[in-house]
C-alpha cells in the first residue's frame, strides 16, 4: 500500500455515515480476489481519477468480488467514507471488509511525498500511548465506514518499532478481543522490501497474527517470495498486492503509454514498460494454454504459493480516449477461474522468466543502509541477522541490489 493524497483531516469532526449496512451478521475471511480503495485514481495517483459514481461501483463488494481493502490514511479518511457509501444498505454478512491503520494524520504533519508519520514516531507519543492511538484510529475508521467491526485489520506500513514492539501487537490483539475486528495482520510497505522485518515479526508475534500483505507478481517474485515460508510456518495467510505490476498484466499498458501527471508509476525506472512487455510475451503461451488472460495468469501464479490466499491488483483507468474501461478490468478479475490451471512446471517457468532478483534497493532492514534510522530504512542488526540465518537468507546476496542490474 502506498502514500495517500491529502484531504483535510479537520473533517473528522463531522464524518457521520449517511447510511449504515446491516450489522451483527456472520463475517467472512478475505476471498481469493479483492479490490482496494487505492484503485480508481481517487486516493492514489494511478491513471485517471474516476467520478463518484464509477468509483463507488468499482469498490462496492458484490457476489463476484466480496472483499474490499481500505486504509484510514487514504485521503485522510475520505477513502473510508467512500467505502461507507459503497456498502450502504448491503448485508454485512455478504462482504469482507479489511481496514488498515498506522499513519497518524490526526496529530502528525504531512511531509510531502513521504506522507504522514507512523503513529510510533517518538515525536508524537511514547509506547505507553500506542494502545490508545490504535483504539482511537480503529473506532474512527469504523465510524467513517459505517460499520461496527472489521473482518480484518492490518497494521499499515509499520516502521522498525511497529515490527518489533510488543506493546504494538498486544494492542492490536486487544482490538480483536474488544470486537472491533475479528482478525489482525500486518501490511509492510509502501515500497518493496521489509523482508527480514516481516519474518522477524512473524516469528515473534505469529500467534497473534492472522494475515500479512506483501508485494508479489510474476514480474516481481523477489523479495516477497522470501517471506512466504515463514508465513506458512506461522499459520499466517498472505494477501498480495501489485499483482498487476503497475497495470502491465491487464495488457493495455504499451510502450509509449502516457501517464497522468504525478502518476505513482513514474517512480519506476526508465524502460520498465518495454522490458516488462518483453517478459510478458514470453509468458503468454502459458496463459493461452491454460485458458487465462494475463492478469488471471498473474493471480493464479500468486495463489499457487502455499501461504497466498488473496490477490488484490490495482484497477487503473489509463489515460486517453481509447483507453480500456476500468470496469472491464474489474470484470476480468472477477472471472478468475477458481480451479488452478497452472502446473508446477508452469509456475517454475514463469518465475524464471520474471526473475527480478537484485533489481532495486529494498526498504526496511538492509545490509546496504548506513547512517541514521529512517521511517522506511534502517540498519541490519544482530537479531535480524540471526533471523536471516534461520531462514537460509544471506542478506548481502539475497537482499542487496545487484551491480549487474544497476
Amino acid at each position: 500500500m502506498v502514500e495517500a493524497a491529502l484531504v483535510d483531516p479537520s473533517r473528522e469532526s463531522c464524518d457521520e455515515p449517511t447510511s449504515v449496512p446491516t450489522l451483527h451478521q456472520p463475517m467472512a475471511d478475505p476471498s481469493a480476489v479483492a479490490v482496494g480503495t487505492w484503485s480508481g485514481g481517487r486516493f492514489m495517483r494511478f491513471g485517471e481519477p474516476l467520478d463518484d459514481e464509477r468509483f463507488l461501483a468499482l469498490i462496492a463488494p458484490d457476489e463476484s468480488i466480496r472483499t474490499v481493502i481500505t486504509a484510514d490514511v487514504y485521503g485522510a479518511g475520505e477513502a473510508d467514507r467512500m467505502l461507507g457509501r459503497a456498502i450502504a444498505g448491503k448485508a454485512r454478512g455478504e462482504m469482507c471488509l479489511v481496514g488498515a491503520i498506522g499513519h497518524d494524520f490526526y496529530l502528525g504533519q504531512r511531509d510531502g511525498a513521504k506522507g504522514f508519520p507512523r503513529f510510533t514516531d517518538r515525536r508524537l507519543r511514547d509506547e505507553t500511548a500506542f494502545a490508545d492511538y490504535l483504539r482511537m484510529a480503529t473506532e474512527r475508521s469504523l465510524k467513517r465506514c459505517g460499520i461496527d467491526s472489521f473482518d480484518l485489520l492490518l497494521l499499515h506500513n509499520p516502521d522498525r518499532t511497529g515490527y518489533t514492539n510488543e506493546r504494538v501487537w498486544t494492542a492490536m490483539a486487544a482490538l480483536r478481543d474488544a470486537g472491533l475486528t475479528r482478525l489482525v495482520g500486518v501490511a509492510p510497505g509502501p515500497a518493496n522490501g521489509f523482508t527480514l522485518d516481516l519474518i522477524g515479526c512473524l516469528e515473534r508475534f505469529g500467534a497473534l497474527l492472522d494475515w500479512a500483505m506483501i508485494i508479489l507478481n510474476p514480474l516481481e517474485p523477489w523479495p516477497g517470495e522470501l517471506c512466504l515460508d515463514a508465513a506458512a510456518a506461522a499459520g499466517v495467510k498472505v494477501i498480495t498486492r501489485v499483482v498487476d505490476h503497475g497495470g502491465l498484466f491487464f495488457d493495455d499498458v504499451l510502450p509509449g503509454q502516457a501517464l497522468a501527471p504525478q502518476d505513482h508509476r513514474s517512480f519506476r525506472p526508465a524502460g520498465w514498460i518495454e522490458q516488462g512487455r518483453e517478459r510478458l510475451e514470453q509468458m503468454r503461451r502459458v496463459a493461452q494454454r491454460a485458458g487465462l488472460t494475463m492478469i488471471q495468469l498473474a493471480c493464479q501464479w500468486n495463489l499457487a504459493h502455499q501461504a497466498v490466499a488473496c490477490v488484490v491488483p490495482t484497477l487503473i483507468q489509463e489515460v486517453g480516449p481509447g483507453a480500456r474501461a476500468v470496469e472491464s478490468k474489474r470484470a476480468e478479475l472477477a472471472a478468475l477461474p477458481a480451479e488452478t490451471r497452472l502446473t508446477a512446471q508452469d509456475i517454475a517457468q514463469i518465475r524464471a522468466i520474471g526473475d527480478n532478483t537484485g533489481c532495486m534497493a529494498l526498504k526496511g532492514a538492509s545490509p546496504e543502509h548506513s547512517g541514521d534510522e529512517r521511517p522506511d530504512r534502517w540498519d541490519l542488526d544482530d537479531d535480524l541477522a540471526q533471523v536471516a540465518a534461520r531462514w537460509g537468507i544471506a542478506p548481502e546476496r539475497d537482499l542487496a541490489m545487484s551491480a549487474a542490474r544497476v
